[in-house]
């Protein structure tokens, strides 16, 4: 199956990522320090959301319009104050497929389903407000994730696929981490 495949196969790069996201989120200590997170977020899953766009259509995946997606991330921001002005510059991946686009999908899809961790860390810190986002599909997470990686799978069935769909997700990540150590770079 492509989603196991892939889940092997970024494993370093996801661990990278979710130790930057981590160390970042560690440091908010305001609602202006975590809507400068979320800012990054924006910017990198905005990036990708139009880049995957004309190959994500609801022939591809049916609910991808009831998905979160960056305008989640945009209210957020508001909520605490902030903007989406001066975002910082991203790279995306180049996708030239429905299945390279469902595979840097599965990226910011995964994000959701560690979303409530980073709810309960950010409590921790004293930040009430601006996670809708990460508070995911809510009781409703586990089923979209399944339907995603249905729909993954499906797209993936041939395993000659899957070397290009390991390389855009393992891009995907890279590129999001990239875009945390730019933001690292301007505190």
């Amino acid at each position: 199956m492509l989603n196991q495949n892939i889940k092997e196969s970024t494993t370093q790069a996801h661990a990278k990522l979710e130790g930057t996201v981590v160390r970042q989120l560690k440091a908010v200590r305001s609602n202006a320090d975590y809507a400068d997170v979320l800012k990054a977020f924006y910017a990198y899953f905005n990036a990708v959301e139009k880049t995957i766009a004309p190959y994500i259509t609801p022939d591809v995946l049916p609910d991808y319009a009831e998905r979160r997606n960056s305008s989640h991330i945009k209210a957020d921001i508001i909520e605490l104050g902030g903007n989406v002005d001066n975002l910082l510059q991203v790279e995306t991946p180049t996708v030239n497929n429905a299945l390279e686009a469902l595979s840097a999908l599965y990226v910011l899809e995964g994000s959701i389903m560690g979303g409530p961790y980073i709810v309960q860390m950010l409590n921790k810190y004293g930040v009430q407000q601006g996670t809708s986002f990460f508070s995911g599909y809510g009781d409703n997470t586990h089923n979209m994730w399944q339907a995603f990686v249905t729909v993954l799978n499906k797209h993936g069935e041939d395993p000659a696929t899957h070397a290009r769909s390991i390389e855009i997700a393992n891009e995907t990540f890279s590129r999001f981490g990239d875009v945390f150590t730019q933001l690292a770079a301007t505190e």
